[in-house]
C-alpha cells in the first residue's frame, strides 16, 4: 500500500482500540433490541396479571362509572379518593415497571458486557452547537433512522391491523358491553396486539443490531499510521526501555556477583574474560555461575580474590566457555577434559595448602 494511504481508515481495529472505545462508553447498541425486550416484558406482565389486574381495575373504575353520584366532593373525601387511586394504580403498575427495568438491563447485556462510565454524560460544546446539531439532523445516520422508523411503523401497524381485523364486529359492540366483560376483552386484545408486535419486532431488532454492529466496527477502523502510532505507544519510549533494560542487567549482574563466592574456580583470559565455575563432591559436572568480559570480568576477579577463590589463567578455555555456556548451565561435553584438568589442579592445590 502506498504511503499516501496511511491516513485512510482501511484497517480493522486493534483490540486496544476496541477496549478504549468501550471504556468511553462507545459501544454498538440498537434501540430496537431494547424496545423488543421492553415489549416482551410488557407482554409477559400483562399475560401473567390479566385475571387479577382485570378484577382490580374493575373495582377501581366501577366507582367512577357505575356510581359516580355516590362520590363525595368535599375536600377530605377528594384527598382520600386521590390517595386511594394513586396507591391502587401504583400497586397495579409495580410489577410491570419492575419487568420493564429488568428488560432494559437484559436488552443492554445481550448487546455488550456490563459498562460503567461517565463519559457519555460529560458536557460537550458540540452538543449545544447549532451547526453541529444541524449536521446531525440531516446526516446519513439520521436519514437512515427516519427510514427505519417509518418502515417499522408500517410493518408493525399492518400486522396489528391484520391480527385485529377479524374481531372488528366485536370492537363495534364494546360501547354496549358490561364493564366486567369489557376489560377482559380489552386485555385479551392488548395481549394479542403485543404478541403480533413481538413477532414483527424480532427480525427488525436482529437486523438493526447487526447493522449497528457493522456501522460501529466501520467507525472503529484505523489507518496504518494509527496502528503504527499505537504500536509505538505500547512499546514505550526507547529511552525508557533502554533504562529498564539497564536496570535489569544491573540487577542480574548483582545476583551473579553474589554467586561468585560459591565458585570452585575462576578461569580467566587473563584480563578480558572471566568464567566462574561451581563444583563440589555432590555434583557430577561443574556449573557456570558467573561470566563476563572487560569490566565485568575484572569485577569477578576482584570478588574471587576477596573470597580466596582460586583464579586460573587459561585464555583458550576462558574464551571457549564464555561463548558456549550460559549462566546456571553445566559445562558442555566438549570441554569436560579441559575443565576436569583445571578442577583437578584446584583440588590438589587446596589439599597441598590444607
Amino acid at each position: 500500500m502506498a504511503e499516501g494511504d496511511d491516513g485512510e481508515k482501511t484497517e480493522e481495529p486493534t483490540q486496544k482500540k476496541l477496549d478504549d472505545a468501550f471504556k468511553k462508553g462507545d459501544v454498538a447498541k440498537s434501540q430496537e433490541v431494547n424496545l423488543f425486550f421492553g415489549l416482551l416484558a410488557a407482554t409477559l406482565g400483562v399475560s401473567a396479571m390479566s385475571t387479577g389486574m382485570s378484577t382490580d381495575v374493575v373495582m377501581m373504575l366501577r366507582r367512577f362509572i357505575a356510581i359516580p353520584h355516590d362520590i363525595l366532593v368535599d375536600e377530605a373525601s377528594i384527598l382520600l379518593l386521590t390517595k386511594q387511586v394513586f396507591m391502587g394504580a401504583g400497586a397495579l403498575m409495580f410489577l410491570p415497571l419492575l419487568l420493564f427495568m429488568v428488560a432494559g438491563v437484559i436488552g443492554n447485556l445481550v448487546q455488550h458486557k456490563p459498562l460503567m462510565t461517565t463519559e457519555k454524560i460529560k458536557p460537550k460544546l458540540n452538543k449545544i452547537s447549532l451547526l453541529a446539531g444541524g449536521k446531525r439532523l440531516f446526516s446519513s445516520q439520521s436519514i437512515a433512522n427516519f427510514l427505519k422508523g417509518l418502515f417499522k411503523l408500517v410493518v408493525v401497524t399492518s400486522l396489528i391491523v391484520w391480527a385485529v381485523w377479524p374481531d372488528k364486529e366485536m370492537l363495534r359492540q364494546l360501547m354496549t358491553t358490561d364493564l366486567n366483560q369489557l376489560l377482559y376483552i380489552i386485555l385479551d386484545m392488548v395481549i394479542k396486539v403485543f404478541i403480533v408486535a413481538l413477532i414483527a419486532m424480532a427480525p427488525i431488532a436482529l437486523a438493526d443490531y447487526l447493522y449497528q454492529k457493522a456501522t460501529w466496527m466501520k467507525k472503529q477502523r484505523m489507518s496504518l499510521k494509527e496502528i503504527k502510532d499505537e504500536h509505538k505507544q505500547m512499546e514505550g519510549d526507547p529511552l525508557i526501555k533502554g533504562k529498564i533494560r539497564q536496570l535489569r542487567m544491573e540487577r542480574a549482574r548483582g545476583r551473579m556477583m553474589a554467586e561468585v563466592p560459591n565458585a570452585a574456580v575462576v578461569i580467566t583470559n587473563p584480563t578480558h574474560y572471566a568464567v566462574a565455575l561451581k563444583y563440589n563432591d555432590d555434583m557430577n559436572v561443574p556449573v557456570c555461575i558467573a561470566k563476563g568480559i572487560d569490566e565485568v570480568a575484572l569485577r569477578i576477579r576482584e570478588v574471587a580474590k576477596d573470597n580466596d577463590i582460586t583464579i586460573v589463567e587459561n585464555p583458550p578455555l576462558a574464551r571457549a566457555l564464555y561463548a558456549s555456556v550460559e549462566l546456571e548451565e553445566v559445562v558442555p561435553t566438549e570441554h569436560y577434559k579441559a575443565v576436569a584438568q583445571v578442577i583437578g589442579y584446584v583440588m590438589r592445590l587446596r589439599r597441598t595448602i590444607g
